[in-house]
């Protein structure tokens, strides 16, 4: 989502609190997180909630998909997968045959899906959608995020919860605290020569003077950040420039993508004893009126490409082993297909929960092609009963003094 569309977002959800209009008003440093990872490192056993929102609206039926079903075929003959195109999960449902890497987190597991998820009397509009997700507040307009309010009844620090892109999203705007943003930009040091070189000064000497050992451990601390925090996100952001029209397909909503980058950035952090419990991620493009199929199989394959290796590098680490990722989008699509071989806006679908804390398999149930509400899936789980389990499972907060009283849980979905 570029700067515009997300300054539209903002203004149009109603959040204004705590400077989220202001671009970069929050912005900590590497070294702000760094510093505070020294002096007040992540408990190995605290476990950290990691938030990736679709921007644009992604296709659930094509996404878990009912392939076996013949109203899903019937309704959408020329975007539906057959039954041995996708990754099979039981039930009669399959996973996108772009998400392999997700079908190996299911096969061990550690991958939930929430089927139906949505809310009471659906908007189809992008930006008042995303607002009511990223508010938790489906009947009126609130001016704060659901994890601001997390911040707000936790505490004051804004590095407990780090946005990593280009500015702060509505959900992690409080009252009283803002998280932090750190957006994707990469370090990157000298190479060859000049790079041994540079490494070189930051090596302890016997007997140099305090000011020089000081100066030497900057230098070491810069090269540690750039290991943590550089590399792959660096790369990544070089090749943005780079997007051919291909890519371009579905960002109506918000476009353009460094999964990979954010997810290695929270990975570095995590590692690094940073001691934030909430990170939040993005990617766009989702909103696939036409050419669906092709536009959202490679989105769907880009975060597959990112989340499993961010998965299995978690895996290797004991503060890794506490991670829990939520994958959402605003809402799912039409049943029915287009006439431009795409999907319109629609209301239910499903939701992922990962990680080694996780109960897999499936919770909630499977919406009805049959039974519609004025051609849409009717929802069959509330967003609200997902974000109280890990509010409250996760983060360790009662999730009524975020959710505005509201108690619903998802019975089993994590492990405690």
């Amino acid at each position: 989502m570029d700067n515009l569309t997300r300054r539209r977002f903002l203004t149009m959800s109603g959040v204004t609190a705590a400077g989220a209009l202001a671009v970069g008003a929050t912005q900590v440093s590497w070294s702000d997180l760094m510093t505070a990872a020294v002096r007040d490192p992540l408990n190995s056993e605290d476990s950290v909630l990691v938030v990736v929102t679709l921007y644009g609206g992604n296709d659930g039926l094509n996404t878990v998909i009912p392939a076996g079903d013949p109203a899903y075929q019937q309704a959408r003959p020329d975007l539906a997968y057959q039954p041995n195109d996708v990754l099979d999960l039981g039930d009669g449902l399959g996973l996108n045959p772009g998400l392999k890497g997700l079908k190996g987190l299911w096969d061990d597991k550690s991958l939930a899906i929430v089927r139906g998820v949505g809310y009471p009397d659906p908007d189809r509009s992008h930006f008042r959608s995303m607002a009511i997700w990223q508010t938790a507040s489906p009947k009126t307009s609130v001016p704060t995020g659901w994890l601001g309010r997390w911040l707000d009844a936790t505490g004051s620090d804004p590095l407990r919860a780090v946005s990593v892109e280009p500015t702060l999203p509505p959900l992690l705007a409080g009252a009283t605290t803002a998280a932090a943003s750190l957006p994707v930009r990469g370090l990157k040091l000298p190479d060859g020569k000049l790079g041994t070189a540079f490494a070189a000064l930051g090596k302890p000497l016997a007997g140099e003077e305090h000011w020089q050992a000081q100066a030497a451990k900057s230098l070491q601390d810069l090269q540690e950040a750039v290991r943590v925090l550089g590399g792959a996100v660096h790369d990544q952001a070089d090749t943005e420039d780079d997007e051919d029209d291909e890519k371009t397909k579905g960002t109506s909503a918000g476009g353009g993508s460094q999964l990979g980058a954010q997810l290695d950035l929270v990975a570095g952090l995590i590692e690094a004893g940073v001691p934030t419990r909430a990170y939040s991620v993005s990617l766009g493009g989702f909103d696939t009126h036409a050419d669906e199929r092709g536009t959202q199989q490679r989105l769907l394959g880009e975060l597959d490409g990112a989340l499993t290796p961010f998965v299995e590098r978690m895996r290797k680490g004991d503060r890794g082993r506490q991670v829990v990722v939520l994958v959402y989008s605003e809402f799912g699509r039409r049943v029915h297909a287009n006439g431009s071989d795409g999907t319109d806006h629609g209301t239910a679908g499903p939701l992922f929960v990962i990680g080694d804390k996780v109960k897999g398999g499936f919770f909630g149930e499977q919406p009805s092609l049959t039974d519609l509400s004025n051609g849409d899936l009717k929802a069959t789980t509330d967003f609200r009963d997902v974000y109280g389990t890990v509010l409250r499972d996760v983060l360790g907060c009662d999730p009524g003094k975020v959710l505005d009283g509201y108690d619903g849980q998802v019975d089993g979905l994590l492990k405690v």
